[in-house]
């Protein structure tokens, strides 16, 4: 076993820990998601916060807004359901240099880059102001950064990284993912970019990812240390096969000798709340495909349109891709189609944004595979459902999140139809939409995939009738625990017994 530094560790106003990483996809989500867990195992009250993020996958909170869905995964990790005070500022990219901006869950306006720099001083209030009700709850806060905190260019009014910690004056970890190569010099290079009161608040790197003998990277911690003055707290292997919800990266999956089924999902520039495949993804018997910029839809027995940040937008590069032609080839040869959240409006006859909601004002013709047309609207639609599919029986769970209406003849024929409480009385409202030959349908519900009974349903329509049993939910489980048993054995123990003594 390496040998970490011998140094005593003494963590001042260890309520709030702060992990900030090197680059992006450091590990930052999961080192936070595992002293989660394993803090909650000590029977420690702790809860994730992360002051800033920007992604496109988001999960609906319990008090009725929206977050990063790395934020859910933590708060899964710590025994809690996710509440908008744990991603206080969160932001949506429309295009390259435009964006929804998520305030303590509600989408208050869009901004372009240049303009929401400037707002980040207002914004900075509502992260205090959400962090100050954590901290009356919860004996520990552990903290996610965003990116990095050598990006020179964002320091000003920095709200995300050390901006955060220099106002709560909170210790810091550094982590940096040995995977990808140069992590010395990540971590060095890193704190020679800080400020002197920001590299006093360092107290020490987590190395990620490792694979291999850690007798032979002793030298190079050793060498760190004495460099830095700073310890290193642990180095966390490698975990193979670990399921986590990535918070905007596409995933691939490897071709499956078991296969029963071609699955291919079209990967729009604006693709949202991409973990809605991760069942599919990770199943045994199918073979998932991204199919991206200037592909083909390849052979296979189902595709499915998911959902957009930018309906319209992304309608416009799928015809551009010539995807529409190929959907109809698809159709012909005895395929099935999904439409999900945007891909559902897609489906449709027409998609009008009379206000500009989510581009520019304008009405864009639809695929034509459903009677229906859409309008979008001002008003978000943010709510967690259950309910049952189309057969009244097979259960399903999951969320709505999405800007307008649909209406039309399509909607007769429900693709599902959920759970809902009304003046006191239970009744199940329809969603969706199932075309007559029930080869295509629509929903704007996110998680379609999610609830095992659901998904082997699905999977028999698309064609695999002997579908194996699969639980995403029960995978995440088992990838926390055993992710942080690992970063347990991983961590120094003096480290880790500070913030298991908070009183």
């Amino acid at each position: 076993m390496v040998s970490l530094s011998s140094k005593t560790l003494m963590i001042q106003g260890a309520k709030t820990l702060m992990v900030q990483g090197t680059t992006s996809d450091a590990g930052k989500t999961t080192l936070v998601a595992a002293l989660c867990r394993i803090l909650k195992n000590r029977g420690i009250s702790v809860v994730p916060f992360k002051p800033q993020n920007m992604a496109l996958n988001s999960a609906v909170t319990t008090d009725g807004g929206e977050i990063g869905r790395a934020q859910a995964l933590q708060a899964q990790a710590a025994g809690l359901e996710p509440h908008t005070d744990m991603n206080p500022i969160l932001i949506k990219p429309t295009s390259d240099t435009r964006a929804q901006i998520i305030v303590q869950g509600k989408a208050v306006t869009d901004m372009e880059a240049a303009v929401y720099h400037d707002y980040k001083t207002e914004a900075m209030g509502y992260v205090l102001d959400s962090y100050a009700r954590l901290q009356q709850q919860y004996d520990v806060i552990l903290v996610e950064g965003a990116g990095s905190p050598a990006e020179i260019n964002l320091r000003d009014r920095d709200i995300a990284n050390m901006g955060f910690a220099e106002a709560v004056d909170c210790p810091v970890i550094l982590i940096a993912d040995i995977d990808r190569g140069g992590v010395f010099a990540h971590l060095v290079g890193t704190l020679e970019l800080l400020s002197e009161s920001e590299r006093a608040r360092v107290i020490g790197f987590v190395i990620n990812r490792f694979r291999g003998d850690l007798g032979l990277l002793q030298s190079g911690l050793d060498w760190l240390e004495q460099k830095t003055g700073k310890p290193v707290l642990g180095v966390i292997p490698y975990l193979q096969g670990l399921y986590l919800d990535a918070e905007d990266a596409l995933t691939a999956s490897a071709p499956k000798t078991a296969a029963q089924l071609k699955v291919a999902v079209l990967a729009l520039p604006r693709i949202s709340n991409h973990t809605d495949f991760d069942a599919l993804r990770l199943h045994p018997q199918i073979n998932f495909h991204w199919v991206g910029p200037n592909q083909p839809i390849p052979a296979c027995d189902l595709v499915i349109i998911p959902g957009s940040k930018n309906t319209r937008a992304d309608l416009q590069f799928l015809r551009a891709q010539g995807w529409d032609v190929q959907l109809q080839k698809h159709l012909r040869y005895g395929g099935k189609l999904i439409g999900i959240c945007g891909g559902f409006q897609m489906l449709g006859e027409t998609i009008a944004d009379p206000k500009g909601v989510e581009s520019a004002p304008g009405t864009s013709l639809g695929l034509g595979y459903l009677a229906l047309s859409t309008e979008l609207t001002e008003e978000k639609i943010l709510q967690q459902r259950t309910g049952v599919l189309w057969d009244k029986h097979t259960v399903l769970a999951g969320y709505e999140i999405h800007t307008g209406i649909s209406r039309g003849a399509a909607l007769l024929q429900p693709a599902c139809y959920f759970n809902c409480s009304n003046d006191g009385a239970d009744k199940q409202v329809p969603d969706g939409a199932i075309s007559d030959d029930g080869a295509i349908m629509g929903t704007y519900l996110h998680g379609l995939f999610d609830q095992p009974a659901a998904l082997q349903k699905l999977l028999a329509w698309a064609g695999a009738e002997s579908a194996t049993r699969l639980d995403i939910n029960q995978q995440r489980e088992d990838s926390i625990a055993r992710l942080a048993s690992a970063t347990e054995t991983a961590l120094r123990s003096d480290f880790l017994q500070q913030f298991s003594s908070v009183p």
